[in-house]
């Protein structure tokens, strides 16, 4: 599935987004849109790769302004030249001629305080007011240069035949300057203006776009802040020379230099040098950590007190850092299911104001035959009801959410997955290299009676030769050390979730969990009993056997520390009055050993990777809502299948690619505080959504009744989505409890 993110300007309320992802969605080839109104940002998915001109011509057509982001390149020569005419390069008309943001608050402003001058010294007993004239030309300027920019937008909305806030802003104010106008050239001794209204709504909602622009420029802190890790250079060594060159010309296995001091150029490991690094930015890790020869560095890491070389491992688009970034960047693009109700609402919102304000005029003029007040009401009704803050409510939280989130070494990597997290009852563990170190040591060789023990070990390490798996690598080890030579084997292949065969000096051997025994038919009688032993022991045993040869030849016991911090992830997760299960291919009494030591609730033994899955399944059919937590290819499947996939970064990338979050540092206690920020996030959503709803359902009546004045309508309407954003950004202050 191609992907392509396209920045869109224009856009100022939920109205805007809806009608974007209708003309793009309305594109030959286009399968999915996903508008977000915070990030201004559209992602485009589609089977095939789609020109980038077309896609513009599209936006470009229903009145935004589309263009690539700032550090995409151009896929095609098309998408260059279109590319060319995007904002970034000429600036739109009313940005041309109109000044923006601040600038244009201030200027507003200063055109605005005089005509609002009259109703502050009428407070204080002072009758005092400007000449008809000199309000039209302080009310002018207001209202077609500064506030060109809301004709221009509601205009096009309009020829779309559809509508935005821009399209309510510019009716509502048009209609209080016409009246002014109409009473002004109809003459009279006091004539009845309404020139401070048109002028102090606009300059108003200018002042609630800069503070929302503001905001959201907040929450997007967390994506600049990973975005500044990345170097510019490198100090590359080659043919013997130290050369400083620029990022993109760095090239796996190359070996970099990293001083003192200076930050990491590229993911890689260690060849040479001893240090401590700081990688308080990627993973959360609030102290630095010690790295030595054949350990993994990460790219935008600060090296410490030593110098080391390092062998480039990972780069561009598929180092680490990118990939972060790549993950926080599409969390923040995708819509939570709470959303499409939103979307529905603002379809029909803005056409359901424009009527209720025409009944607002007619009732008001009928009733009480007053064309004057009649308009005032119905612009109070039109000027209230911004569909703004709707629009902001969810992407707003979200964003802040997932910012605060990395910043601790959360991952999330979809909106959907922060929004269901707050909803889990059960999390089920896997246990090796998720609550334990995932490092397992040989801690006992027993034969089988007639069998030496050096020829055990010998042919465990033959069968487990080239092998990665954490066991594996132990029984190497200790042959290694023991100076055991191992024969070749030939014929390796894995057995998932149960061991490995391979054929040594011609007999068929497999070496793996007691079910596979089982299922060969292997006899296990004469080591039974200390198997049982040592699995009461929490040891995890292997067997090694020749099926229709010599049958069992032995066992092997692997010890694995329990991680320092997996007792208290546990507690913290029962304290949430959330249920633990371990769920592991470990045989029975291993398993329960660490389930009894860490408080596990309920512990389940023996399963291969599409048990784990079953059981998932099982338990989510029960009305649970299922956490899964592990590291490795054979979680692959049970995190697939739970509602909510935790995948620790310490395992492989397929576990990554199939969980929704991914916990950038191999510690279960964030499986605690992932919880913790997916139930603040969505309470802030729930807040948002609350207070964006009320107070269109107390606004509107109110100034459909005649009891809100349009300063005050617009007063209100440009801060309840400055608000919505305030609320949101109170996330950032979040910290994983045992950090608060």
């Amino acid at each position: 599935m191609n992907q392509q993110a396209i920045k869109i300007d224009g856009m100022s309320c939920a109205s805007c987004v809806g009608r974007v992802e209708r003309v793009l969605a309305a594109v030959p080839g286009v399968d999915k849109v996903s508008v977000n109104l915070a990030t201004e940002m559209a992602r485009v998915e589609s089977a095939q790769p789609l020109d980038f001109s077309v896609l513009k011509q599209a936006v470009d057509k229903a009145g935004y302004e589309a263009s690539l982001p700032a550090d995409a390149a151009p896929a095609t020569a098309a998408d260059a030249d279109a590319d060319a005419q995007t904002p970034a390069a000429a600036p739109s008309a009313h940005r041309r001629y109109a000044p923006t943001g601040g600038l244009a608050v201030v200027l507003a402003a200063l055109f605005s305080l005089p005509l609002v001058l009259p109703m502050v010294l009428e407070l204080a007993g002072i009758e005092w007011m400007l000449d008809g004239r000199i309000q039209w030309l302080l009310a002018t300027p207001v209202q077609f240069w500064l506030g060109a920019r809301f004709y221009r937008a509601g205009w096009l909305a309009a020829r779309a035949r559809s509508g935005n806030m821009d399209l309510l802003v510019a009716l509502g104010t048009s209609a209080a300057y016409g009246l002014s106008i109409y009473q002004l050239l109809a003459g009279g001794d006091m004539p009845h203006l309404y020139f401070e209204a048109s002028a102090v709504v606009i300059t108003l909602v200018l002042l609630g776009k800069w503070l929302e622009a503001r905001a959201k420029r907040q929450t997007a802190a967390a994506i600049r802040a990973l975005q500044t890790l990345r170097p510019e250079s490198a100090r590359v060594r080659r043919g013997g020379q130290d050369v400083d060159v620029a990022i993109h010309e760095v090239r796996v296995d190359d070996i970099i230099v990293v001083r003192p001091g200076e930050r990491i150029a590229a993911d890689g490991v260690v060849t040479e040098g001893a240090s401590h690094v700081d990688e308080a930015l990627i993973t959360g890790e609030s102290l630095p950590v010690a790295r030595h020869a054949g350990e993994r560095v990460t790219g935008g890491a600060i090296n410490g007190e030593g110098l080391l070389l390092v062998r480039v491992s990972a780069i561009g688009a598929e180092s680490t850092l990118s990939r972060i970034i790549r993950l926080v960047e599409d969390a923040q693009a995708a819509k939570a299911p709470v959303q499409h109700l939103v979307d529905r609402v603002s379809a029909v919102f803005v056409p359901m104001v424009l009527v209720l304000a025409l009944l607002t005029l007619a009732g008001w003029w009928l009733y009480g035959g007053d064309a004057g007040q009649a308009i005032i009401n119905a612009v109070a009704v039109l000027v209230i009801a911004c569909p703004c803050a709707l629009g902001l409510a969810t992407p707003a939280a979200i964003m802040a959410g997932t910012g605060v989130a990395a910043r601790h070494g959360i991952l999330i990597k979809d909106a959907e997955a922060l929004e269901l997290a707050h909803r889990i009852t059960t999390v089920a563990f896997d246990k090796t290299g998720t609550l334990t170190e995932g490092r397992p040591s040989l801690a006992v060789l027993a034969p089988a009676p007639g069998v030496d023990e050096t020829r055990l070990l010998s042919l465990a390490a033959a069968v487990q030769r080239g092998s990665e798996h954490a066991l594996a690598r132990a029984v190497q080890q200790v042959a290694e050390a023991r100076a055991v030579p191992a024969p070749v084997a030939t014929g390796i292949s894995a057995l998932p979730g149960r061991g490995v065969a391979a054929t040594v000096d011609g007999v068929q051997l497999i070496l793996g969990s007691t079910r596979l025994m089982r299922e060969q038919a292997i006899s296990l009688q004469a080591l039974s009993a200390r198997a049982e032993e040592l699995e009461r022991q929490g040891h995890t045993v292997s067997w090694l056997a020749a099926p229709g040869a010599d049958g069992l030849l032995g066992l092997l016991a692997f010890g694995d520390r329990i991680k320092p911090q997996a007792q208290a992830a546990v507690q913290a997760l029962h304290a949430m009055q959330i249920q633990t299960i371990l769920l592991t291919g470990d045989n029975q009494g291993s398993a329960d050993a660490v389930g009894k030591q860490l408080g596990v609730k309920r512990v389940i033994a023996n399963m291969l990777p599409a048990d784990k899955a079953a059981t998932i399944g099982t338990l989510k059919t029960d009305g649970a809502t299922i956490a899964m937590v592990g590291d490795g290819i054979n979680d692959a499947p049970a995190l697939a299948a739970a509602d909510v996939g935790i995948a620790m970064s310490s395992g492989t990338d397929v576990a990554m690619n199939a969980a929704g979050i991914t916990l950038m540092r191999g510690d279960p206690a964030l499986v605690a505080a992932a919880i913790s920020i997916s139930r603040r996030s969505y309470s802030k959503i729930r807040q948002n959504l609350f207070w964006a709803f009320i107070y269109n359902l107390i606004g509107i009546p109110l100034a459909a009744f005649g009891l809100l004045n349009p300063m005050v309508a617009g007063g209100a309407m440009a801060l309840s989505s400055v608000s919505v954003i305030s609320n949101a950004l109170l996330l950032r202050r979040w910290k994983p409890e045992n950090q608060a």
